[in-house]
């Protein structure tokens, strides 16, 4: 008899991000790739103060949280929670002249420990990393937890991608909703909307959310919604982000 697979789990993911191929993949793009123009453009519109004290949960290997400093946003904290990546994010800092902590943390276990003197003035939490967070209620966890951290009206800045985006996409998760349906999704999955795979970048979790999950989540977990908007709407990137990331959906929501 084939043995029973696991479902996917917190572990599950920091190893899979923890992997050498995978931690290779992410250094590259933080220091070869750097801010996207999308995320350049939303950043400097919804942090206009660039004195005030951010949070990046799920920094990676930093090439948000260096991209933050190049662009004058010197008052950062950065964690994530997959050690090889950490360690990758603090060498990008001090190969940059970045002056930022950047601790081995976790979004869904409490962040009191990050705030040091003073809650945070926003928070960001780029590049899907929410959504490689396996379970809603875990999702949901980490959006409070980072809510708990940060000032009422702090505006927190994310990403996702989303089932509806294109035909193509909706077609695919129709017949998902059949496999789960008939019992023969993959059985390692959470719940529908996750994806799991694997390429020549290593193995990747990721839930798909639409977009009603997401306001519902953000209301849940004390975030107020104030903007969304997918990224070709916004600019036209270069062929290396469109080759590093597939289409997604940026979010703005504030601090209830």
């Amino acid at each position: 008899m084939p043995s029973v697979l696991k479902k996917i789990s917190a572990a599950t993911v920091r190893e899979d991000f923890n992997d050498p191929i995978a931690v290779v993949h992410y250094a590259r793009a933080a220091h070869s790739l750097g801010l996207w123009k999308s995320e350049k453009l939303l950043i400097e519109r919804f942090f206009t103060d660039k004195s005030a004290r951010l949070i990046e949960a799920g920094c990676g290997a930093g090439r948000v949280t260096v991209g933050l400093w190049e662009l004058g946003y010197h008052n950062l904290v950065a964690f994530d929670f997959a050690e090889e990546l950490v360690d990758q994010a603090r060498a990008l800092a001090e190969e940059r002249s970045a002056a930022i902590p950047i601790h081995h943390a976790d979004a869904t276990h409490p962040l009191c420990n990050l705030i040091s003197d003073k809650p945070f003035e926003g928070a960001l939490f780029m590049f899907n990393g929410l959504m490689q967070i396996p379970g809603r209620a875990n999702r949901r966890l980490a959006l409070k937890n980072i809510a708990a951290v940060c000032l009422p009206g702090a505006p927190l800045l994310f990403t996702t991608h989303d089932r509806d985006h294109s035909r193509v996409e909706r077609a695919s998760w129709k017949l998902e909703t059949l496999r789960w349906e008939q019992g023969k999704q993959d059985p390692r999955l959470v719940e529908f909307g996750d994806r799991y795979f694997e390429d020549d970048v290593g193995r990747t979790f990721m839930h798909l959310p639409d977009r009603t999950e997401i306001l519902e989540d953000l209301a849940a977990a004390g975030w107020t919604h104030d903007y969304d908007s997918m990224r070709r709407d916004l600019v036209r990137e270069s062929r290396a982000v469109v080759d590093f990331s597939d289409e997604c959906r940026f979010w703005a929501a504030q601090r209830s």
